[in-house]
């Protein structure tokens, strides 16, 4: 990675890293409290319904869309043609070898860029390199824990708000990169 950042530096570049995660209206059980003799109880109505996210992390700044289902490749070009219209300048992006990342559409997409963006793997079966996941953790296991949504609007709304309000607090930024293994000590 530190060639890949000196590179970035050299021409210019903004390093986002990118990754997808999933999101179902059945809640994600973290630690909870109850008053005293009382015991928690979550009722779900065991749907299935299910969202897909796509998310880019450059320093202190967080990208983010919300689709039905899952993402595939005209998802993943709509999400660099938003990092485009949001940053200005060449972009390389840090993503890990995800078949969609691979596809012939996206590789397509991404030469027809004129070299505005440059495409970087990470290792496999490497996620703790990649400051996204834990932004993706902080969303499930302290923003939308214990969330009960019944309809796949409602766990859509939730988690937009949750996620503004994180891209608000560059400390959580921050400390995604500092789990990661990437932040020099």
């Amino acid at each position: 990675m530190a060639g890949d950042k000196k590179k970035a530096r050299a021409e210019g570049r903004t390093i986002v890293f990118i990754d997808e995660s999933g999101l179902s209206t059945r809640p994600t059980r973290v630690r909870t409290w109850a008053p005293i003799g009382k015991t928690p109880v979550i009722q779900e109505t065991f749907g299935w319904k299910s969202l897909s996210m796509i998310g880019g992390l450059c320093l202190y700044r967080f990208y983010f869309q919300i689709h039905p289902g899952s993402i595939k490749g005209p998802q993943v070009i709509e999400f660099l043609r938003h990092l485009q219209r949001h940053i200005k300048g060449k972009l390389t992006i840090v993503w890990d070898g995800a078949p969609i990342h691979r596809s012939r559409l996206v590789q397509d997409y991404v030469q027809g860029t004129g070299g505005r963006i440059l495409l970087e793997r990470l290792p496999a079966y490497a996620p703790e390199l990649n400051p996204v996941e834990y932004m993706w953790g902080n969303l499930k296991q302290h923003q939308i824990g214990n969330l009960i949504a019944t309809q796949a609007w409602e766990l859509s709304f939730a988690a937009t708000a949750a996620l503004r309000r994180m891209r608000r607090r560059p400390s959580i930024i921050v400390a995604c990169y500092k789990q990661s293994t990437l932040w020099p000590e």
